[in-house]
């Protein structure tokens, strides 16, 4: 699947369901050009993911809501939960990694967990 432009406008529709990788970027960003590349690769190896790439300088409301301080962020998010968020660049073989990892997640126990922490305050 080819990696989409994520906005304002389109990020619930593409977050809602399903494995979603963000990568908070800009343009001015030499990691981010660095990274880039691996992202489209994984992009294509793993059709059934859905790839956003956000630009941080043209949608400022996403990244200072989901308090991006420091570019390339990864996030991933499954069933509309972030479960993985992170500064920095990923080699390949860690991307691999953290999409094995976001697979194997047992999301039942991820919500029960959440539900937990919500009626303990």
């Amino acid at each position: 699947m080819a990696t989409i432009e994520v906005t304002e406008s389109n990020f619930n529709e593409i977050a809602d369901d399903g494995i979603v990788l963000l990568d908070f970027w800009a343009e001015w960003c030499g990691p981010c050009k660095s990274f880039g590349p691996i992202f489209e690769k994984a992009s294509a190896k793993h059709e059934d993911i859905k790839f956003g790439k956000i630009d941080t300088e043209a949608q400022p409301a996403l990244a200072q809501g989901f308090d991006i301080t420091a570019i390339p962020t990864i996030m991933a998010i499954r069933d509309g939960i972030v479960v993985f968020a992170q500064p920095g660049a990923l080699p390949a073989p860690a991307l691999d990694d953290l999409i094995t990892q976001v697979r194997a997640l047992d999301m039942d126990a991820i919500r029960a967990e959440i539900s937990a922490e919500i009626n303990k305050n």
